[in-house]
């Protein structure tokens, strides 16, 4: 079955083998009909492409140099990531690849009609999501609320029987706890019931950005940076605390900077 016909579908492979990658590649172009593809050889790559050119499918390799493919979803999100199937010769992660909510999950080595197999499925679901985005759209344009979210200005912390509100301005820096986040005040810490990644999305970009996958620090509480090693640095807080910016969000950091570190 082949993908819906449009130039605009975008289909990243990300496997560190060449061959493998260009498998997958040969048996798309007979379903793509003028769909983009691009090619990532390790997981930082691929989430760098995810996140800047939001694909439509990713075939993704579990064991790759930098993040597995289980980091990467990690990393970007899974109610984020795009139609995922996973592709390995380690049967043994199958039931963790479902549990990342991949849509299939391709052995190698896999045959022709086990990948028609998953194009079948690749295409129901793509049609399922179009439908669902044009309902979504619909109930935008006839709802009555604000056509964006503002960023958070107050989070409300639940701790020792009590409920309280707190400041976003006066968090120093937020690190991931598990499925949950720590916010950093005032050299105190308190545990915010929601992921890392959800509160990325609804932080001001202004006064917040991200500088590793588990750390997001205020600007503000930016004392000074010190450099490691291999274009990385440390980032020292006035609380004393200290964080490493990792390769992959140190541009996010200059952006916001508007130079170079």
């Amino acid at each position: 079955m082949p993908l819906p016909a449009s130039e605009d579908l975008c289909v990243l492979v990300a496997d560190d083998e060449v061959p493998a990658r260009q498998r997958i590649i040969d048996l798309l172009r007979s379903h793509s009909q003028g769909a983009a593809i691009i090619e990532a050889p390790d997981g930082l790559t691929a989430v760098e492409i995810i996140q800047d050119r939001r694909p439509d499918l990713v075939f993704l390799d579990v064991q790759m140099p930098e993040l597995t493919g289980l980091e990467v979803i990690a990393e970007v999100g899974a109610e984020r990531m795009p139609l995922t199937v996973f592709v390995t010769a380690y049967d043994q992660h199958a039931i963790r690849a479902f549990e990342a909510n991949a849509l299939d999950y391709l052995l190698k080595p896999f045959s022709d009609e086990r990948f028609e197999a998953t194009m079948a499925r690749v295409s129901i679901r793509m049609d399922e999501r179009s439908v669902r985005e044009f309902g979504r759209r619909i109930l935008r344009l006839i709802s009555a609320a604000p056509a964006a979210d503002l960023p958070l200005d107050r989070l409300v912390v639940k701790s020792g029987g009590s409920t309280r509100f707190i400041r976003v301005a006066d968090i120093d820096w937020i690190e991931a706890a598990g499925v949950y986040a720590n916010l950093h005040i005032g050299g105190k810490e308190l545990l915010y019931r929601a992921a890392l990644n959800e509160l990325a999305e609804r932080l001001d970009p202004v006064r917040f950005v991200r500088i590793h996958r588990s750390a997001i620090v205020n600007i503000e509480s930016i004392l000074h940076l010190e450099p490691i090693s291999h274009g990385e640095f440390e980032v020292i807080l006035k609380d004393g605390s200290r964080s490493r910016i990792s390769r992959t969000y140190r541009t996010q950091l200059e952006k916001r900077l508007g130079q170079s570190l």
